[in-house]
């Protein structure tokens, strides 16, 4: 199965440009309740996941820095700590469930590694969930 049957397309979704500020990334990621979340560079590639970690790890390491002026760090100054591997839009549903053990989402990118959107963990357990149902209903 074609995992476009999964996918949130990039319009109903939050992302951010690599060039945004960290301030920006913590207000947006405070405002959604997120933990992580994906990265653009100027011409819609997806370049990485930014994650709560990331962002603390750079204030914990940042000599001087504190939330008053985290509008002076872009975050590609930000390391990534965690790889969040995308898939092509053209992949299997097969080749998500490795991901999403240790992914909540995974990013999905078009022929030219463009970001056009992710499928959710949750979309994947939904869909195994149903499928155990419909085997044990059929036993």
């Amino acid at each position: 199965m074609n995992i476009a049957f999964f996918f949130t397309p990039k319009n109903e979704l939050v992302y951010m440009n690599i060039n945004s500020t960290m301030r920006q990334a913590l207000e947006k990621m405070e405002h959604h309740r997120y933990t992580a979340i994906p990265l653009v560079d100027e011409n819609g590639k997806y370049v990485g996941t930014l994650t709560e970690g990331d962002l603390l790890w750079k204030l914990k390491n940042t000599e001087g820095l504190s939330f008053t002026n985290t509008q002076e760090i872009n975050l590609n100054e930000i390391h990534l700590h965690h790889k969040y591997d995308p898939v092509s839009i053209n992949a299997q549903i097969e080749d998500l469930f490795t991901r999403a053990i240790n992914q909540n989402f995974i990013p999905v990118i078009d022929d030219n590694e463009v970001f056009i959107g992710m499928v959710k963990r949750r979309e994947i357990i939904e869909y195994c969930r149903k499928n155990i149902l419909k085997e044990s209903q059929s036993i």
